[in-house]
Parts: C-alpha cells; sequence; structure tokens
C-alpha cells in the first residue's frame, strides 16, 4: 500500500533552515505529482508547495514563495522541501502527499489523495 515517510522536522530558530524529507513506497513515485501541505494549531490544512513528475515544473503558496524549494529524486522515491528564512508563522506539521490518480496535480477536493504522518517544525526563538 501507499507509505509516506516525513523526516526532518525540529524546533529551529526564526531566520533558520531545515530540510524536510519524505520516503515513498508502495506505487510508481516517477508517475505522481507530489506536494507538500502543513497544518498549523486551530487553523485547516494549506497547501506548501507542489512539484510535478520530472520535477521540471513546482508552485508555491505565496507564503513561503522566495523561501522553500520542493524537489525530488525519482531514483531514491524521496521528495524534498528545503525551508530557509523560516519564520514564527511556518510552525506546523508538514505533511507529504500524493494524489489519487497519476499524472494529475494537487487539488484539494481529491478524496483519494494519501497524506504521511507528519513532521513538526516548530519555529522559535
Amino acid at each position: 500500500q501507499v507509505q509516506l515517510v516525513e523526516s526532518g522536522g525540529d524546533l529551529v530558530q526564526p531566520g533558520g533552515s531545515l530540510r524536510l524529507s519524505c520516503a515513498a513506497s508502495g506505487f510508481t513515485f516517477k508517475n505522481y505529482w507530489m506536494y507538500w501541505v502543513r497544518k498549523a494549531p486551530g487553523k485547516g490544512f494549506e497547501w506548501v508547495s507542489g512539484i510535478n513528475t520530472s520535477g521540471s515544473t513546482t508552485g508555491y503558496a505565496e507564503s513561503v514563495k522566495g523561501r522553500f524549494t520542493i524537489s525530488r529524486d525519482n531514483a531514491k522515491n524521496t521528495l524534498y522541501l528545503e525551508m530557509k528564512h523560516l519564520e514564527p508563522e511556518d510552525s506546523a506539521i508538514y505533511y507529504c502527499g500524493r494524489p489519487g490518480s497519476p499524472f494529475m496535480p494537487y487539488t484539494s477536493t481529491d478524496s483519494k489523495q494519501s497524506l504521511g504522518q507528519g513532521t513538526q517544525v516548530t519555529v522559535s526563538s
């Protein structure tokens, strides 16, 4: 079955950096767009960034544009999120996500999407 395992979350000071990883298994990784979403306490899920199957197309939420970089290694079945200039507002649980169908981008209404268990990012001094 689909397995997405995030890692790399930590406590970091404002202005710091982190690199999140998502190890994927149980499906043909190179055929799926992938994305990161996050959930802060008391808030709903927020799409953060997405990437197409080859890695040639990426997208970012306005709140992270210029600070975060998404990438993937199809040979290693791994998705990454490089986060720089972190702000307290970036504190959340970060989830790696896969759409329900191959070759399709993220949609918020995808009832068949898969998410990992999440990794906690806390930005605080």
